[in-house]
């Protein structure tokens, strides 16, 4: 039976904690990561009626998409829902969890993407501030080791292509001093070496590991190396999609199709009467800010959890704007949290919670 750590783990390797937005406050929220796990309850907000579900389930974590505790609470007497949820869970050894912006940057608008059946999928605005460059050099009689150590720690991956790597051969120069390895030579005398310079690139958030994997295989006693940060956007992760339907759909019976799919009490619209739509951009939750991005994306619609009232304004001409409500946009987050932890544990047991949290009803 894995620990509630070892279920985490599962979960940031594939949404690492580093993607998440400077706002959010996505990880371990309540509870001891170092027990066994018994089971894990998965939902998209946390409520008291959740955390008495778990109970009843006999499973002593909640996996939720929206984080608990945004801010930090200055006392937990069970004045509100949020101090209610954390006392009832101290008390039965449930362990809270979240993952938040940072599952919203891998999974969640690729996930609905697929389910809409959109082909060509690309990130609507990408990760910046987030690759670093390696840059080593090595003898050229190791370049083939070192480099496939690099690469299945994770690095060398642009875009939609792993295994990226540039090498070119040139003469390095050292004196050994004192103490060195036999294979220096002399010591005090200056040698000559044919070497290889070697860069990949790689998420800020592997670092660590990939420099382990290079000192690991690295054949000098003493690696150079550089870490440079690069400006370029991580096209790979982001908030926001943009795709393509298979063909050209009516505006209206699209956003029926998506209504159904969805299960929305109703869809929110700018004018799509004789408007088609073929390319369709999408953000889970709140997506106002990403209007823009979709526009210069050639997007003939955006659909997103919350829009608002003013942003609606100005676009009619350009796009069309679409809000299915931001509980809507996100509920298949349960499902992505099942299929990473199962695919790491496939007996583990793991449930979706039978509760209704979407706070907004329709009339």
């Amino acid at each position: 039976m894995p620990t509630i750590r070892q279920i985490i783990s599962a979960i940031e390797e594939f949404a690492p904690l580093a993607l998440q937005e400077s706002y959010d406050n996505a990880g371990l929220q309540v509870g001891d990561a170092s027990v066994q796990a018994t089971g894990a309850l998965l939902c998209v907000d946390v409520t008291e009626a959740v955390v008495d579900e778990a109970v009843a389930l006999g499973v002593n974590l909640i996996v939720a998409h929206h984080p608990l505790l945004f801010r930090p609470l200055r006392r937990i007497v069970g004045a509100n829902y949020i101090e209610r949820v954390v006392m009832k869970a101290l008390r039965h050894g449930i362990a809270i969890y979240a993952a938040h912006t940072n599952l919203d940057a891998v999974a969640v608008n690729h996930r609905w993407a697929e389910m809409l059946g959109l082909t060509d999928v690309a990130v609507l605005q990408p990760a910046t501030d987030m690759l670093f460059k390696l840059v080593t050099y090595l003898p050229t009689t190791h370049l083939d080791e070192v480099r496939s150590a690099l690469f299945a720690a994770g690095a060398g991956a642009i875009g939609r292509y792993d295994c990226c790597s540039y090498a070119e051969e040139g003469v390095g120069t050292f004196r050994a001093g004192e103490g060195t390895h036999p294979y220096c030579g002399k010591h005090g005398e200056l040698h000559h070496e044919p070497e290889c310079r070697l860069e990949v690139i790689l998420p800020r958030y592997i670092k660590s590991r990939v420099i382990k994997a290079l000192l690991e295989t690295h054949p000098y006693e003493e690696p150079a190396y550089d870490l440079l940060p690069i400006a370029n956007d991580y096209s790979s992760v982001g908030i926001g999609v943009v795709g393509n339907l298979p063909q050209e759909t009516d505006a209206l019976s699209f956003m029926q199709q998506v209504k159904q799919m969805m299960n929305c009490g109703c869809i929110r619209h700018t004018d799509a009467t004789h408007r088609t739509v073929r390319r369709v951009a999408l953000c889970g939750g709140a997506g106002s800010s990403l209007i823009n991005s979709a526009v210069a994306a050639r997007a003939d619609i955006f659909i997103t959890g919350e829009i608002g009232y003013h942003p609606f304004f100005g676009h009619e001409q350009e796009i069309i704007l679409a809000e299915i409500g931001h509980y809507e946009s996100e509920q298949h987050t349960k499902t992505i949290f099942c299929d990473v932890i199962t695919k790491k544990f496939p007996t583990f047991a793991t449930y979706y919670t039978n509760v209704d949290t979407n706070p907004i009803k329709y009339l």
